[in-house]
């Protein structure tokens, strides 16, 4: 038989406490999710150039002292300079490294607000149809496969070639216009998921209200794929921006872009390759930093590799 004493006595520092999960708090997906995405160097890389992109939207100044609209055209595509102008002039004599730094902010704030809006009209709308059903999911199903009907990038052209004016506000809006369906598809398939699951049930046997419910109990458990959807859609929004814009319905010179840059210097490539090369390299590296993190969040939130 074993001696008792031996079952009561516990070694320091050895025992369930030192053990997994079950010794402190439970783990939760968001937890789990974090310290993933904190052992990620894909994750962390992509989100540290993030940051240096959107510091030149937010503080150009510390990075430039320059401005993209001090021009001389006797400049005019000379060679980059190490020091003073490292990349280089364009064609109307304006410091090339600035319009790259000052590119960052229409980018970055067309794709923040048509993100944003999207998020909260199209998960809005998803959480209603896949909560309510019936008539409203009938009704509002219809009106999304109609404008999931529509092609984007053409759609775009059109609403955009129609507006006198073309700016952040005028280009977000076109986005969002034609983006919001795919969060609401999404959305509605997370809500049908989470909705029949047994703490909903728990949650109406004990008399709590719709709008309870949906906040409380469905929508945190139901947000996760939007969010990965979102973060990759920043880096959708961002070239879907420089795109309009080459096609000459974006932004329009003098205005700083890396759209407008393209645009403007694509024919010089074979005589003056910086060019094209600078706001290219700066355009791919925000859009693939986007989709490499969205791709390791959604990685990091998929309970079947908890």
């Amino acid at each position: 038989m074993t001696d008792p004493s031996l079952a009561t006595s516990v070694e320091p520092g050895v025992g369930v406490a030192s053990g997994g999960p079950a010794a402190g708090k439970p783990s939760s997906l968001w937890g789990d999710a974090r310290k993933r995405l904190m052992r990620s160097p894909v994750f962390i890389g992509s989100v540290l150039y993030l940051l240096v992109v959107t510091s030149m939207a937010l503080f150009p100044r510390l990075w430039t002292s320059q401005t993209p609209d001090t021009c001389n055209i006797r400049n005019s595509r000379n060679s980059p300079e190490l020091w003073d102008h490292p990349f280089g002039f364009n064609l109307l004599g304006c410091d090339y490294y600035a319009h790259a730094i000052y590119g960052a902010r229409p980018s970055l704030a067309i794709a923040v607000l048509a993100t944003a809006s999207v998020v909260v009209i199209g998960g809005l709308l998803g959480l209603l149809s896949g909560f309510f059903g019936g008539w409203l999911d009938a009704i509002l199903s219809r009106i999304t496969d109609i404008f999931l009907s529509l092609p984007f990038l053409l759609g775009a052209l059109v609403l955009l070639a129609i507006v006198s004016k073309r700016n952040i506000l005028t280009i977000s809006l076109a986005l969002i216009v034609l983006g919001w369906t795919v969060i609401a598809r999404i959305m509605r398939g997370s809500v049908l998921e989470a909705k029949n699951l047994d703490y909903v049930h728990a949650a109406r046997a004990l008399g709590a209200s719709n709008g309870r419910i949906m906040l409380k109990h469905i929508l945190p458990n139901a947000v996760a794929p939007v969010v990965v959807y979102a973060t990759i859609l920043l880096g959708g929004f961002v070239a879907a921006e420089a795109t309009l814009t080459f096609l000459g319905v974006g932004l329009q010179p003098p205005a700083a872009s890396w759209g407008v840059m393209i645009a403007m210097h694509q024919i010089y490539f074979a005589q003056q390759p910086w060019l094209l090369l600078f706001p290219v390299g700066l355009l791919v590296g925000t859009v693939l930093s986007f989709i490499l993190a969205g791709d390791v969040l959604r990685d990091a939130l998929d309970p079947k590799l908890q």
